[in-house]
């Protein structure tokens, strides 16, 4: 069974993020999979440091609510990214998190040049965002964030599913049409569909 692991980003509890990755679960589940969805903003997550220690080991330094998640990036295949818009760009919470995955970069590139290090085309890497304006270039910079962390814990940036003009909680409940969008999300994710 494909299991998926969903890092929410939203500090809003039952917040239009939360509704929205919920409707994607539900079309992972109907799919046969299953999800497991770490709420970021319950954990406490330092900013890196940039203290250069992960430099030479691969390994952060830095002990607290990150430290487990690593295990969890290494044994999963697929991987959703989930943030509200905040000033063009992800959550404090997500960007802690994102930040924090400068020690799988170093893991990754230490391996590439030792050779122990094989590309997988199956680690798969999405991303979930919603915001409340709707201007033009609202996902960008959030998008290229998604980009580069999935290329730093070694996975393949596959897709996104991007809603605008939901603000006020409640929202995207009311939204029907994507909510319908998000289940079939849920369903690509679980057929590796990029």
């Amino acid at each position: 069974m494909l299991k998926v692991l969903a890092f929410n980003g939203s500090p809003r509890r039952k917040g239009n993020t939360e509704v929205l990755l919920a409707a994607v679960e539900k079309g992972i589940l109907s799919a046969g999979g299953e999800m497991e969805i770490v709420r970021l903003a319950d954990l406490d997550i330092s900013p890196c440091i940039s203290c250069g220690g992960c430099d030479k080991t691969g390994v952060c330094v830095v002990e607290d609510g990150m430290t487990a998640l690593y295990e969890k990036i290494d044994g999963s295949r697929r991987i959703i990214l989930a943030s509200p818009i905040y000033f063009y760009s992800i959550t404090a919470q997500a960007k802690a998190f994102v930040d924090r995955s400068q020690a799988m970069w170093s893991k990754k590139y230490l391996l590439k040049k030792k050779g122990e290090w094989q590309e997988d085309p199956d680690r798969l890497g999405y991303f979930v965002s919603v915001a409340a304006t709707r201007g033009e270039k609202i996902f960008e910079g959030a998008e290229l964030t998604a980009r580069y962390f999935y290329d730093a814990i070694g996975f393949h940036y596959c897709n996104s599913l991007l809603v605008k003009g939901i603000d006020k909680r409640g929202e995207m409940a009311a939204a029907e049409e994507k909510i319908k969008a998000g289940e079939e999300f849920g369903r690509k994710i679980a057929a590796g569909d990029c």
